[in-house]
């Protein structure tokens, strides 16, 4: 990882440097001096009070990452969209979990990120930047690196990550379009479900009916907010839970697991600033449901 100073930055000190235009935490420079990573400036290590000069390079080298002791490589099938030094977007299939837990120890998207990292040697663990449910499928981000997922996720806090979803709900809105604005929260005596309640936190979502049979109906949703279960519980709310989301009073009589699927991922690239953005088509047992629809 390289920069060359520019006239406009001479004068800095590298701290600052780092910090305030290359988006460096104060952590993951502590992490640099004191996990034996490197901070060089003219392949000669310096400190981060050095004054920059124009035409200076400034080199990094991270320390090794430590795998958390649940995090073990298999040859679990990953679909790759994208992948730089920097980033993966993964289109994840349904029931699958994105990382290893209590309830899935092992199987998950994360065991065969590492899988393929250690395939192809690349000296990282696992950075999940949007996390989908298990029975949740689409298009996911991990960031590679500590310091791209500090960007990443200072990014998505921001609002910055834009994710867009298709959900086959039950029944028919009587709006085309609309939003749901009802704040979320745990519910009493459960660590999973969530519900509307006031004293929940803030939740926004925004929808668009693409397409209806009077028994379903397809809609586009763009969440403003990232609550946990959002989508889920915003609509099984108004009273037209996800199809197969039996946690929330879905039917499982045309599929088998939420009607969910994040199809569009807009990010801006952690190093480059390139605007990305990707597409995945909807998965076979949601096209089934509404089998005329055309996405």
């Amino acid at each position: 990882m390289k920069w060359t100073i520019q006239e406009v930055h001479t004068g800095m000190i590298l701290r600052d440097y780092l910090r305030n235009e290359q988006g460096f935490s104060r952590r993951i420079l502590k992490s640099l001096i004191y996990d034996g990573g490197k901070i060089c400036v003219n392949d000669k290590e310096e400190n981060l009070r050095y004054v920059l000069q124009t035409g200076d390079t400034i080199s990094l080298e991270f320390p090794l990452e430590i795998k958390g002791n649940h995090m073990k490589a298999e040859n679990v099938p990953i679909e790759i969209v994208y992948e730089d030094n920097d980033v993966l977007v993964i289109n994840k299939q349904a029931g699958v979990a994105t990382i290893p837990s209590l309830h899935h120890p092992s199987g998950t998207i994360a065991n065969g990120v590492l899988y393929h990292y250690e395939q192809h040697h690349i000296p990282y663990t696992i950075h999940v930047v949007t996390r989908l449910d298990r029975d949740t499928s689409g298009l996911l981000l991990i960031a590679k690196h500590r310091y791209s997922h500090s960007i990443l996720s200072k990014a998505q806090k921001a609002g910055q990550v834009k994710r867009t979803y298709y959900a086959v709900i039950q029944g028919v809105l009587a709006n085309l379009k609309g939003t749901i604005d009802e704040n979320i929260g745990r519910k009493e005596d459960s660590i999973v479900e969530r519900m509307v309640r006031s004293d929940g936190q803030r939740a926004i979502t925004h929808y668009e009916v693409m397409k209806d049979n009077s028994i379903h109906s397809l809609v586009k949703v763009q969440l403003e907010t990232g609550r946990t279960h959002q989508i889920r519980v915003h609509f099984s709310y108004i009273g037209h839970p996800l199809a197969g989301d039996d946690l929330y009073g879905g039917k499982k009589d045309v599929i088998y697991r939420q009607a969910l699927h994040c199809y569009q991922l807009e990010f801006e690239h952690p190093l480059t600033k390139k605007r990305l953005v990707f597409a995945s088509r909807l998965p076979e047992d949601m096209k089934k449901i509404l089998p005329d629809e055309l996405v």
